[in-house]
């Protein structure tokens, strides 16, 4: 075990952060940010086969499926951050983007001990959310060893749904167990093997570009606007009416107008603006569209 993970370019000691501790504040902070401006050309060499992840992912959604991310620790926390904020973002159901962690709910905020060494623990977990062929299931680790996301990804694969994996190191284990193994190869941490940090920071970003383009890809976006935001609140209320205004070129008054009489929905307001249309008539568009205001004008 202790050779298998020396061998791993996420344990290995930073050369340059060999004096970590000696160095001041100010030049700790440079080191940190300037490993961290590695992570995103990384990144760049992963688009096309996250591009294949997207297709699946729209797939999913089209045919009623479900995005699910499966990871322990600092990786399952991501997958349900990215889960938890799609939910207001894109005015999706809590059930459609759904992130399960080694461990449970405990384990968001201390850690369980010996739940990402189970992989029977992913199965059922998986189990429980009574995954089908139309799902998508993508698994994270940083290590890209851990067993309870290899054993979510071999059940998910068992029942026949399309499978990712993220791993910041290659030829990762979980690669293996995947359809489509996403390797963001982000080398020696600056606190070695801290992998919240530019492991911590890759996951995050690869994350935000699946669930973002996927969105985009079933309608939930126009322009770049977020129009299916849900306006749960004063802030976003605001953002809502400055979304209609921005959309169709009229005046905030007139926006909050249209926010009124669209009962509070960003698309079907655009809709009537721009087709100059009834409410109605506006609902029953965006239904013909399947959600997507271009095609709805």
């Amino acid at each position: 075990m202790m050779a298998m993970l020396e061998k791993l370019a996420t344990e290995r000691r930073n050369e340059r952060t060999m004096y970590l501790d000696e160095m001041s504040i100010e030049e700790r902070l440079t080191i940190m940010n300037s490993e961290d401006r590695q992570v995103p050309q990384v990144i760049q060499d992963q688009i096309p086969v996250i591009a294949q992840v997207v297709e699946h992912v729209i797939a999913s959604f089209r045919k009623g499926g479900r995005l699910i991310y499966i990871g322990a620790g600092t990786s399952g926390r991501l997958g349900i951050l990215d889960a938890a904020e799609c939910v207001p973002t894109f005015g999706v159901s809590p059930n459609q983007v759904i992130g399960l962690i080694a461990g449970g709910e405990r384990a968001l905020i201390q850690a369980v001990e010996g739940a990402e060494d189970s992989k029977e623990l992913a199965v059922n977990d998986l189990k429980a959310l009574q995954l089908t062929e139309d799902d998508t299931v993508i698994g994270i680790a940083a290590s890209g060893r851990t067993p309870y996301v290899v054993g979510g990804l071999d059940y998910a694969r068992e029942i026949g749904a399309t499978t990712a994996a993220i791993s910041c190191n290659q030829d990762a284990i979980i690669s293996r167990h995947a359809d489509y193994p996403i390797e963001v190869e982000t080398g020696p941490e600056v606190l070695t093997g801290s992998t919240r940090l530019k492991a911590g920071t890759a996951q995050k970003l690869v994350l935000n570009m699946i669930s973002t383009t996927s969105m985009i890809g079933v309608g939930k976006v126009y322009q770049n606007l977020m129009v299916d935001v849900q306006p749960t609140n004063e802030k976003l209320e605001v953002r809502a009416k400055r979304m209609i205004a921005e959309a169709t070129g009229v005046d905030m008054e007139t926006a909050a107008r249209y926010f009124e009489s669209s009962k509070g929905h960003v698309k079907t307001a655009i809709v009537m603006i721009l087709a100059d249309v009834s409410y109605e008539e506006a609902v029953e568009r965006l239904e013909r569209a399947n959600g997507f205001v271009r095609e709805s004008l």
